[in-house]
C-alpha cells in the first residue's frame, strides 16, 4: 500500500473546505483544555512534588527536588560527551545567530522636544526574568536553546533560565547543556509540558517564577500558555512545527520533495504543505516521496506519513497569484519559496514567520546555521506575531518632561478633553497645574 498524500485543487474547494486547510493541530485547544487545566492546578497546589510526579509519568524519569536543576557536574559531563565536530557546529551557529540578532538592538533611550517646553521619549529596558522552553519529546534541540538564549542574553535580561524535559535516566541532552553554557545560561530545570509552564507562572520552590516564557512546544504547552495568560507572558505562539514549500514549474522536484519533508518529520502534529501551480511538478514530487521516506528511521517515516495524510498535502493553484494568496491566508511558520525571480514575490508575501528564498536557502540552513531565528509563530499567528528576537525580551517605558511654558500649551487641551470624557478630577488637576504655570 502506497503512501497516502492529501491533494487539493484550490479552485475546486468550497469556502468551508478551503478554510479547513488552514487548520493545524495547535488550533485544537478544546481537546486538551481540561487535561491541561488539571496539570496546572496540580502544579499550583503541590509545587515540586507535582513536577517530580509528572517527570516520572510523562518522561519516565525518577527525580528528587534537588535533581530538578542541572548541576555543574552535569554541565561538565556534557562537555565530555559531545563530539568536537558537534561543539564546533554549535559554536559557529551561536556566532551567526548573535551576528544576526545584534542588528536588532535598538537605541535604548531616545527623547525629543517636539514643542517648546515639552520633552518626551522612551527608555527600552530588559524584562526582569525569562524562561526558555526547549522541547525534547520527539528529539533533542540544542538549536532551540541557541535561538532563545542568544537574543535573551543580548537583551540583557538579568535572570535567564531554561527548562527541558529529562530523559528516562533523568539527564538533559548534552548538546543542549553545552549550547546553554556557550550562550551564558546556567540555570536549567528538568521539566517540560504544561507542568513547566505552570511552574514558571507560579513558582514551585525549586523553580522560581518568571515574567515570561518563550519557546515552542506541543498542544499541551500551547494550551498551558493560553490558560495562564495574565499570570505569565506566554510570548510568541509557538506550537507544532509547520511549513509551506511554494514553488513553480521551474523548481527542482528533488529539492522540493526533500524540503517538503523537513518539518513533517518533527512529529505527527506537524503540518507540511506543498503549494504549486504546476500539476506536473506536483506529480514528480509525489513520485519521489516514497523513496525518500524509505530511507528514514521508522519513527520519522511514521511522522511524515501521518502529516502528509493529515495536516499536510499538495495544494494545486491556478497560478502564482493564487499561490501567494493561499500562503498569506495560511500564514505559515516556515515558508520556502522556490520560484523564478523570488525577490519579486517577497514583497507580496505578507504573513509568514520566515521566508527562505531561492533554490539554495534550505529550511535546515534557517533552522541551524544562517542566524535568522527559527522560533517562529505557528498556527496562523504569523498574521500578527513575529519571529523571536531581541525585542521579545525588552519592554518600553515612555517618559516626559513639561516646563511651565509647555504646561501653558498643553493645559487647555487636557482640561477640555478631561471635561468631555467626564473626569472632573482630571480636569481640576490639569487646570491647577495650568494656573500655576501662568503665575
Amino acid at each position: 500500500m502506497g503512501t497516502k498524500i492529501n491533494r487539493y485543487t484550490l479552485s475546486e474547494l468550497s469556502p468551508e473546505a478551503r478554510r479547513s486547510l488552514l487548520v493545524r493541530a495547535q488550533g485544537d485547544f478544546e481537546s486538551v483544555r481540561e487535561r491541561t487545566q488539571e496539570i496546572i492546578d496540580e502544579v499550583r497546589a503541590r509545587g515540586d512534588e507535582a513536577l517530580i510526579d509528572y517527570a516520572e509519568k510523562f518522561d519516565g524519569a525518577r527525580l528528587t527536588v534537588e535533581g530538578l536543576k542541572a548541576t555543574e557536574e552535569e554541565f561538565a559531563e556534557a562537555e565530555r560527551l559531545i563530539e568536537p565536530s558537534l561543539r564546533s557546529a554549535i559554536e559557529q551557529a551561536v556566532e551567526n545567530i548573535r551576528a544576526h540578532h545584534e542588528a536588532q538592538l535598538p537605541t535604548m533611550t531616545w527623547m525629543k522636544e517636539h514643542s517648546p517646553g515639552v520633552i518626551s521619549g522612551e527608555r527600552i529596558l530588559p524584562i526582569a526574568s525569562a524562561a526558555l522552553y526547549v522541547p525534547r519529546g520527539k528529539g533533542s534541540f540544542p538549536s532551540v536553546m541557541m535561538m532563545l538564549a542568544v537574543p535573551a542574553t543580548l537583551a540583557g535580561v538579568p535572570r535567564v533560565v531554561a527548562c527541558t524535559p529529562p530523559g528516562p535516566d533523568g539527564s538533559i541532552d548534552a548538546a543542549t547543556l553545552v549550547a546553554a553554557r556557550l550562550c551564558g545560561v546556567r540555570d536549567i530545570y528538568k521539566t517540560g509540558g504544561a507542568q513547566a509552564v505552570a511552574a514558571f507562572a507560579f513558582g514551585t520552590g525549586a523553580v522560581e517564577r518568571v515574567e515570561k516564557i518563550v519557546g515552542p512546544g506541543n498542544q499541551f504547552v500551547s494550551a498551558a500558555k493560553r490558560l495562564l495568560y495574565g499570570q505569565i507572558d506566554p510570548g510568541t505562539p509557538a506550537g507544532p512545527s509547520e511549513s509551506v514549500v511554494m514553488c513553480d514549474a521551474q523548481a527542482d522536484p528533488e529539492i522540493v520533495a526533500r524540503e517538503w519533508l523537513v518539518e513533517a518529520e518533527h512529529g505527527p502534529d506537524s503540518a507540511a504543505m506543498l503549494v504549486t501551480d504546476s500539476a506536473e511538478l506536483a506529480d514528480r514530487v509525489e513520485k519521489l516521496v516514497p523513496g525518500l521516506l524509505a530511507r528514514l528511521p521508522e519513527k520519522r517515516r511514521s511522522f511524515c506519513e501521518t502529516v502528509l495524510s493529515g495536516f499536510g498535502g499538495i495544494v494545486l493553484t491556478s497560478g502564482l497569484d493564487e499561490s501567494v494568496d493561499f500562503v498569506n491566508d495560511y500564514a505559515p511558520e516556515h515558508l520556502r519559496v522556490i520560484v523564478d525571480r523570488p525577490f519579486e514575490v517577497l514583497n507580496r508575501l505578507q504573513n509568514a514567520g520566515e521566508v527562505l528564498l531561492g533554490e539554495y536557502a534550505s529550511i535546515p540552513y534557517g533552522n541551524f546555521a544562517i542566524g535568522v531565528n527559527a522560533i517562529l509563530p505557528t498556527g496562523g499567528s504569523a498574521r500578527s506575531y513575529s519571529c523571536v528576537g531581541v525585542d521579545d525580551f525588552l519592554k518600553r517605558s515612555s517618559f516626559a518632561y513639561v516646563s511651565a511654558e509647555g504646561a501653558r500649551k498643553l493645559g487647555p487641551i487636557a482640561v477640555e478633553l478631561a471635561r468631555y470624557e467626564g473626569f472632573p478630577s482630571h480636569a481640576e488637576a490639569a487646570q491647577y497645574t495650568l494656573d500655576r504655570a501662568q503665575d
